[in-house]
């Protein structure tokens, strides 16, 4: 990319957009299959050819349709498409916008039979990636990963999780991931020292207690879980051991036992009131009562946007940072769930080539400078990306807020495969089980290895 432009346009970018995160867990993902023709796979570039230079000067003029949605209230398509434009002339980029709801099956119509125009589409769910590889509608990237030396590490291991039968074919540009979140003002006030970014679930649950005070009328909690199941099964995933794809989830017994003992002790609001009054995770963090909050990093720019606007109170939430996700004892830390955003090329695109170098371009480390221009956390996190986001007004200051950004595992909290709306039903049906105390722990457990169990065996 032209120095030049990338120097102006991180200049000009309005760092204070608000970001649209994708707050939902994989459990909400779409996994409707769709039917029609089979396209014909178009052939990517050999591996041995020569790989095509960034900019395309002297090239012939292309355009390439892109497949994206909610374009008029995500700032960074358009930054996506007048950056990449500006550094490599005779490209046009011409975004069709299919709008937010039901997205992939949309997108899996639109490809089904020979008369789709899309060149590259924006792949926003597992389940829907998977839809779009059996109906061949993308195709493999390997042989253009190969001849363009793509190093796929800097991904901190989530292309691993998209492969299907050792294939890749999408590439991930965005990247939200979990961290815990917490109030300041509220641990200065316990004479507590603030969370790390080393921290076991031993040392967080014994902190989490520490914080907590149930005064009647004056109650702090020192942690909170979300509804979702994301917010208890995937501790039980952080190890790169265990998936929600196993049909074995023995590994969720100690984290149930951690928040329903902390349910029990007054340490966190429990499901069923949360279920009963309809307490959004945001809503109780921002009235300055919860002390720790695990959480998605699409909260951040949430938290920034609303202190800024008002929305929250400042003397009840002002005072905020962030540090890395609590880890299991011999885990690394680092290691936390997360949900990407990919690009992928596909089978009906008579220009494949110029089609993957955009793909290539926008996850690569260039594109994500420009994500993260408008506080938006890119699949590639570099140090120029976190001096971006950590640039941004009203993101905290100090030391540790910053190094949270620096992920050693990325573990999906949805993998490929197949059947994963189908086990996602599952194990939401049952987590809802085990909170709400229709079952015990270890009764919800067996369902869940009896019900995903008949599905693998399918």
């Amino acid at each position: 990319m032209k120095k030049k432009f990338l120097s102006v346009l991180l200049a000009t970018a309005m760092l204070g957009t608000l970001l649209t995160g994708c707050g939902d867990d994989g459990s909400k993902n779409d996994g409707k299959k769709d039917t029609g023709t089979t396209p014909v796979a178009s052939t990517p570039r050999p591996a041995d050819s020569e790989p095509s230079e960034e900019s395309n000067a002297g090239a012939e003029p292309v355009t390439l349709r892109w497949a994206i949605w909610d374009q008029e209230t995500t700032a960074y398509w358009k930054d996506i498409k007048e950056a990449y434009e500006a550094s490599h002339e005779g490209v046009t980029i011409e975004m069709v916008d299919l709008g937010s709801t039901d997205y992939m099956t949309v997108l899996a119509t639109e490809l089904s039979g020979d008369g789709s125009e899309f060149d590259v589409v924006t792949i926003k769910d597992v389940p829907g990636y998977a839809t779009l590889v059996q109906k061949n509608a993308i195709i493999p990237l390997d042989d253009y990963i190969s001849a363009d030396g793509v190093d796929l590490s800097k991904y901190a291991g989530a292309t691993d999780q998209v492969l299907v039968d050792g294939k890749l074919y999408e590439l991930p540009f965005r990247n939200d991931f979990w961290v815990l979140f917490y109030n300041k003002d509220l641990f200065d006030a316990a004479g507590v020292p603030y969370p790390t970014n080393d921290m076991t679930f031993e040392e967080y649950d014994a902190l989490a207690r520490q914080l907590t005070d149930t005064t009647f009328g004056s109650q702090v909690y020192g942690a909170h879980y979300h509804t979702w199941r994301s917010a208890v099964q995937l501790f039980g995933v952080l190890d790169g051991q265990h998936t929600i794809l196993d049909g074995e989830y023995s590994a969720f017994k100690p984290y149930y036992e951690m928040v329903l003992g902390q349910e029990a002790d007054g340490v966190c609001r429990t499901y069923a009131d949360l279920k009963t009054e309809g307490l959004h995770y945001s809503a109780a963090f921002s009235g300055g009562d919860v002390a720790m909050l695990n959480m998605g990093s699409w909260f951040i720019a949430t938290m920034i946007t609303n202190l800024q606007t008002g929305e929250y109170d400042s003397g009840l939430c002002g005072n905020w940072g962030i540090v890395k996700y609590p880890h299991a004892e011999g885990v690394e830390a680092g290691s936390t769930l997360g949900t990407i955003t990919g690009l992928a090329v596909t089978s009906a695109s008579d220009t494949p080539d110029a089609a993957w170098e955009f793909v290539k371009w926008v996850s690569g480390e260039e594109g994500a400078a420009v994500m993260a221009s408008s506080g938006n956390f890119p699949a590639i996190m570099t140090d120029e990306v976190k001096d971006l986001i950590t640039a941004l007004d009203g993101f905290p200051t100090d030391d540790a807020s910053r190094e949270a950004l620096s992920v050693s595992n990325l573990y999906l909290e949805v993998p490929y495969a197949p059947n994963v709306s189908e086990i996602n039903s599952v194990l939401d049906s049952y987590h809802g089980s085990i909170m709400s105390g229709e079952m015990s722990i270890d009764e919800g457990i067996e369902a869940m290895n009896t019900e995903v169990g008949k599905i693998l065996a399918q």
